[in-house]
């Protein structure tokens, strides 16, 4: 067991990271007492210097922080929280604290955050549990796994002929409803997105 070097007013300072994207999230202070209340809770917990008391991240908002993993960096005077993130980071409402550069100018990615297969994925999982009438994803569900099986073939073979077509456009709208249907897939199997992750890993 490590024990953090926390400063002379007991305090270490703390980078948050989203466990799934890994965008860093904020930088916040622990003491001994959050730290020991976050692995105990599994919601980080950290200490006000402003108000001097512990709080927890989304006791006001909701928008907590569930703790996968902490780690220390290699003088243990600073931490590594990840984290699953639910909502906003940042009380501005944006998803990270570290959304403007040093000029001012607020910061957007070109690109669409990755954790959007996560947010699919967790909409598949919540209508398996609590069914909406007319889903398309409950008529799947319902059907079975060989109607699962059937769309999923349907739209592999819609990607084969997107790349025979070269069209950049076709194969993106039909790699989008394969991805879909094989989420569809993995939740009717019992596994998840991490396990595929896992797979393409270790394949490196």
């Amino acid at each position: 067991m490590i024990d953090p070097k926390y400063d002379e007013n007991g305090l270490i300072p703390v980078i948050v990271q989203d466990w799934r994207t890994k965008t860093v999230l904020m930088q916040a202070y622990m003491n001994e007492e959050s730290l020991r209340l976050t692995k105990e809770t599994g919601k980080a917990t950290y200490y006000s210097r402003s108000r001097g008391k512990l709080w927890v991240k989304g006791e006001e908002s909701g928008h907590f922080q569930y703790v996968k993993e902490i780690f220390t960096d290699c003088d243990n005077d600073c931490l590594l929280l990840k984290v699953e993130q639910v909502g906003s980071a940042c009380h501005t409402n944006n998803f990270s604290c570290f959304y403007r550069d040093l000029e001012g100018e607020e910061v957007k990615s070109s690109l669409p955050d990755p954790a959007v297969l996560y947010e699919i994925f967790d909409v598949i999982c919540d209508r398996a549990l609590h069914p909406k009438e007319g889903s398309y994803t409950n008529y799947l569900f319902d059907k079975g796994v060989d109607k699962i099986c059937k769309k999923v073939g349907e739209e592999a073979a819609e990607v084969i002929i997107a790349a025979k077509n070269r069209s950049k456009e076709e194969i993106s709208y039909e790699a989008a409803d394969l991805i879909f249907h094989l989420l569809v897939a993995l939740k009717e199997t019992g596994a998840t997105p991490e396990d595929v992750f896992l797979q393409l890993q270790s394949r490196r």
